[in-house]
C-alpha cells in the first residue's frame, strides 16, 4: 500500500462525500478508491467509513484521523509549493471562481492581463453567482462579497469596497411615486438580486441611518446582468454596484436616486485555502488584483 496516496484518497472521499465522486476527481476507478480506503483501514485496524447502499458516514475514528491527516497533507502541499514556486518565473495552474457579472465587467480582463505578464501560468475561470465550495471544486481562489468564512480551512484578503447606487430608468420614473427619502422605496417596485444575503437596503446621511426592508418584487433574478437588463427595461428600481451601471449613468439610460443618501458599500474579498497562503503564485495574483482594482 502507498500509504500517502491512500490517505490522500481517503481525504477526497470524505470531502466529496462518495467513492464515485472521489474516483472522478482523482481520475481513478471506483474499485481503486475502495481498495485504497480498505487497505488504509486494515493498516489502522479500525473502520474509518461506514458504507450503506445509499450513503457513506465517517466514523468517530475516521473524523479524528481526517482532521489530523488533512493538516499534515496541507502542510506537505505548502512545503512543496515553497520549493516548486521558489523561482522568479511563476508557472503552474490556477483555478479561479468569480461572480458572473463582476467577472465579465471587471475581474476577467484583469486575469487576461495577468496571463500576459505570466505566460507560464495556466488559468481556469469558473464564472458563477452561486456559492462554490472551494475544497469540493478544487478552487485555488474565489472572489466573493463578504469576508465571513464558513470553513476554518480558508483565509481571505479584502480587495476593495464596492460602491452601490440606487437607480432606475427614466421610463420607470415617469409614472412612479415620489422618491425623496429612503422610506419612499416601499412604494416602488424593487428589483431583487436573489443571491444577496441581506433582505434590506441600508442608507446613511451623516449620523442618520435608514434600513429599508425590501418586499417581494415582481422581478427577482440571481444574476447581475439580468438585473441590469430589468432596470433598463423600466421594470423598477434597484440597489446595485455602481460599476455595473457606470456607462448607463453617464449616458442617461439610468438615473441615480436619493443623492443626499449614501448606500452601504459591499466589500469584495479573495478567498483561498489556508495551506496555499504561502504560494507565490497565489500571493502574486491577489497582489495583481488589488493593484488593478484600485485603478
Amino acid at each position: 500500500m502507498d500509504k500517502l496516496r491512500a490517505i490522500e484518497i481517503f481525504r477526497r472521499v470524505i470531502e466529496l462525500g462518495s467513492f464515485k465522486a472521489a474516483a472522478e476527481d482523482l481520475n481513478l476507478s471506483k474499485a481503486a478508491i475502495s481498495k485504497n480506503v480498505n487497505e488504509l483501514e486494515d493498516f489502522l485496524k479500525t473502520a474509518l467509513i461506514n458504507r450503506t447502499t445509499r450513503k457513506l458516514h465517517i466514523t468517530e475514528s475516521g473524523q479524528i484521523y481526517y482532521d489530523q491527516v488533512k493538516t499534515i497533507l496541507d502542510n506537505l502541499a505548502s512545503a512543496d509549493l515553497s520549493i516548486i514556486e521558489s523561482s522568479d518565473v511563476l508557472r503552474g495552474s490556477l483555478k479561479i471562481s468569480i461572480p458572473m457579472t463582476l467577472g465579465v465587467l471587471k475581474i476577467n480582463p484583469i486575469i487576461c492581463d495577468f496571463m500576459k505578464q505570466h505566460p507560464d501560468v495556466s488559468i481556469e475561470v469558473v464564472m458563477s453567482d452561486s456559492y462554490i465550495d472551494l475544497v469540493e471544486q478544487g478552487i485555488d481562489i474565489a472572489i466573493r462579497g463578504g469576508g465571513l468564512l464558513k470553513n476554518s480551512s480558508l483565509k481571505s484578503r479584502k480587495l476593495l469596497d464596492i460602491e452601490r447606487v440606487l437607480c432606475a430608468a427614466p421610463e420607470y420614473l415617469k409614472n412612479s411615486p415620489k422618491l425623496e427619502l429612503p422610506e419612499d422605496i416601499s412604494f416602488h417596485n424593487c428589483l431583487i438580486y436573489t443571491l444577496s444575503s441581506s433582505k434590506s437596503w441600508k442608507f446613511n446621511k451623516g449620523e442618520e441611518t435608514q434600513i429599508i426592508d425590501i418586499s417581494p418584487s415582481l422581478y427577482a433574478v440571481n444574476n447581475g446582468l439580468g438585473l441590469k437588463q430589468a432596470i433598463l427595461s423600466g421594470l423598477g428600481l434597484t440597489l446595485t454596484p455602481r460599476m455595473f451601471v457606470a456607462d448607463e449613468l453617464s449616458n442617461g439610460e439610468v438615473v441615480a436616486l436619493l443623492h443626499d443618501w449614501e448606500a452601504e458599500t459591499h466589500a469584495l474579498y479573495a478567498v483561498y485555502p489556508f495551506h496555499k497562503e504561502q504560494s507565490p503564485k497565489i500571493r502574486t495574483f491577489i497582489d495583481f488584483l488589488v493593484e488593478h482594482l484600485s485603478n
